[in-house]
């Protein structure tokens, strides 16, 4: 899959507000699973502002963020600079690339919702090189179809299926990322893809999502802004009166300000190298 370099123009800055983090149990999970020890290697591939690397950099000794964007690479750099992450680097590059980037030995190749915007197979029989003997492929999403446990925050939840009916109103029917559509980019689910590669079967882990996650109205634009098919660059001259009707709109679901998002639990994917 050729690397669109427009399908997240002008989403950088509102990325780290606008995107629900994953798990506050993720970098555990992942530990126990791993055996994850503070030694090796991390490559955050496809890391966006660094999300991934953040809250996993500090059980590695070293941390290397792959990113073809400039604008979310330099996001990335100032996030992990705030988290104190490192020693981290920082490379402009496609996943398909991977293989030129002299990375070999890492322990973890991750992919923070991003693998399915790569060419897949061939990507991951690169990563299956680019990994020490006992090295993993893992894969991070936030798993929507999970239903939440405990109780939960009295404000609305935030209203995605009709932010995206008024996206469509301004950008047309059917949703964009870049110049491609975006029922485009999902196919069949990651396990099936990785059962195709020199991987072959993959665990799945599940750390619990945050069930009391409220973000006020500048953190739900920052969220719809984030988004490919509603980046700003998509938008062009109509940025202005798009965000006027989603502020009236916004404010007519919750007077307060106030909404509950649930990004569901987060979904962990570990493909192991043969000899692990």
């Amino acid at each position: 899959m050729e690397y669109d370099p427009s399908q997240f123009r002008g989403s950088a800055q509102y990325y780290l507000r606008g995107r629900p983090p994953y798990s506050a149990r993720l970098a555990a999970v992942l530990a126990e699973a791993l055996g994850l020890d503070g030694t090796g290697t991390l490559v955050d591939v496809g890391a966006g502002p660094g999300t991934l690397s953040a809250q996993l950099g500090n059980l590695f000794e070293r941390v290397v963020v792959v990113e073809p964007d400039p604008d979310m690479l330099a996001e990335a750099r100032r996030h992990l600079a705030e988290h104190q992450v490192g020693p981290a680097e920082f490379v402009q590059a496609t996943a398909e690339e991977l293989p030129r980037l002299g990375l070999a030995g890492a322990r973890v190749v991750a992919f923070g919702q991003s693998f399915h915007r790569v060419d897949r197979i061939s990507v991951a029989n690169a990563v299956h090189d680019l990994l020490a003997d006992d090295g993993a492929m893992v894969l991070v999403t936030h798993d929507y179809r999970s239903q939440p446990r405990g109780p939960l925050p009295t404000e609305p939840p935030v209203p995605h299926h009709e932010i995206r009916q008024l996206v469509r109103r301004f950008l047309g029917p059917e949703l964009r990322s870049g110049t491609r559509l975006v029922r485009d980019l999902v196919t069949e689910r990651f396990e099936e893809t990785l059962a195709r590669t020199r991987f072959g079967a993959a665990e799945t882990l599940v750390a619990p999502g945050r069930t009391d996650l409220v973000r006020d109205t500048d953190d739900v634009v920052a969220g719809v802004l984030s988004m490919s098919y509603a980046a700003p660059g998509l938008l062009g001259d109509r940025l202005e009166e798009f965000l006027a009707e989603l502020r009236a709109f916004l404010l007519s679901v919750s007077p307060t300000g106030r909404f509950w998002e649930w990004p569901g639990d987060t979904e962990i994917l570990i493909a192991r190298t043969t000899s692990a």
